[in-house]
């Protein structure tokens, strides 16, 4: 009997796949635990028209967060911050500050999509990460100078 994997099954499939498998594990285990549809069915043609539209709306977000990290790549802004004369911070410079800043230069950017490692605490160039899409990666570069 041919089914549709709706969830990874070790040793049957993966999601999405057309299997084939024995009619009383179909009609036992997977239909009735709805880890599989049938393929011959209305409800296979409607999970791959799902499928299909979910996989167009993934490539569109995906092309989208390309433009927008082509955008801002390279960008470079500058953060003011008090110091003392061995150019270590009051505080520090965290990505909600950095959020902050690149709103101000005109670009919105979601304060946790900055990946810093550690907050940065002292005066210097810092090149940041910033995460749009998985494997969409963005890079500026902050210069935190003396206020």
């Amino acid at each position: 009997m041919e089914v549709i994997l709706l969830e990874d099954m070790t040793g049957v499939g993966h999601k999405g796949a057309t299997v084939n498998v024995k009619p009383g594990f179909a009609r036992n285990y997977l239909l009735p635990n709805r880890f599989a549809i049938a393929a011959g069915t209305n409800a296979a043609n409607l999970y791959k028209e799902v499928q299909r539209q979910k996989d167009a709306q993934s490539q569109k977000s995906l092309v989208a967060a390309q433009a927008e990290a082509a955008k801002i790549n390279g960008f470079e802004i500058n953060i003011p911050a008090q110091a003392n004369d061995e150019d270590i911070l009051f505080g520090s410079v965290t990505n909600g500050d950095i959020a902050e800043a690149l709103a101000k230069a005109g670009h919105k950017v979601d304060k946790r999509t900055i990946e810093l490692e550690d907050h940065i605490k002292q005066l210097g160039k810092y090149d940041v990460p910033v995460r749009y899409h998985a494997g969409v990666i963005a890079t500026i570069k902050v210069w935190v100078v003396r206020a």
